[in-house]
């Protein structure tokens, strides 16, 4: 049953990384009165958002619900006892291994401030997302904790992170999107094993963090140019410029003198 589940999650991952376009090109966001689409083709929003439709239909499925329960069953007779915390760390790491390869100096496609925003554009698509959709489908989480099963946040979060890594450094090799997507799909796993979701709740998670991360790059060039803009009167540039202060991020506007 392990087996099974890691290459189903590994047809997802191969799947992902399978729709980077390869004519983004380094640093397109940096001309602020331009509108830069990071995905030219509509469909590579297709296979997360299958993802994320398969997930959904498990609740009029039946032989998609069904197969919820034999995962978790096989799980429960195969490793009874066990019990890890690690996803609650992996799912933070291919967000960390974006930041971590800058640090080293491996440049991502976009400038600090860019790749800055567009995190915090896919992070809160997803957090509205998760938020809304736990509370309203009511899904009894494996384990019987809660109602907040649908779907999976730390497998969302974790894929979230790996289009993220997948955006930024394809480019340079596609053993950094290997790699993030192997850790959210081991995130995912021990979702499974921990019994704190379906697998329909997961492979959902896995889709919905994609579609965010997508989603961003898709909005944010819009975003950019409306607010780094040139006043017609004055000439001047006005910019969104990230702050940080007393512990707290935050956002102010600037123009140039």
């Amino acid at each position: 049953m392990k087996k099974i589940i890691l290459a189903l999650f590994c047809i997802i991952a191969i799947k992902a990384d399978a729709q980077i376009a390869d004519s983004v090109k380094k640093d397109l966001l940096t001309a602020p009165d331009t509108v830069r689409h990071l995905h030219s083709k509509p469909w590579a929003f297709v296979p997360p958002a299958a993802l994320a439709t398969y997930g959904v239909l498990s609740f009029v499925v039946h032989p998609i619900r069904n197969l919820d329960y034999t995962i978790n069953n096989e799980i429960t007779k195969t490793d009874p006892n066990f019990n890890s915390k690690a996803e609650s760390y992996f799912q933070f790491a291919p967000v960390i291994m974006v930041y971590g390869l800058n640090l080293v100096g491996i440049s991502g496609k976009n400038t600090f401030i860019d790749r800055t925003a567009l995190l915090g554009v896919s992070a809160a698509i997803l957090g509205t997302t998760v938020t809304i959709t736990k509370y309203s489908t009511h899904r009894l989480r494996p384990n019987g904790s809660d109602y907040l099963s649908f779907f999976s946040g730390h497998t969302s979060t974790a894929f979230m992170g790996a289009e993220f890594l997948n955006q930024e450094f394809s480019a340079k090799s596609v053993w950094y999107s290997v790699a993030g997507y192997s850790i959210a799909t081991a995130t995912g796993v021990f979702r499974l094993y921990n019994h704190d979701h379906w697998f329909s709740d997961v492979v959902a998670g896995a889709g919905f963090g994609m579609l965010s991360t997508k989603a961003a790059y898709f909005v944010y060039p819009y975003i950019r140019n409306a607010i780094t803009h040139t006043n017609n009167k004055t000439g001047k540039k006005a910019f969104l410029v990230p702050t940080y202060q007393d512990k707290i991020f935050g956002f102010a506007f600037a123009q140039d003198l």
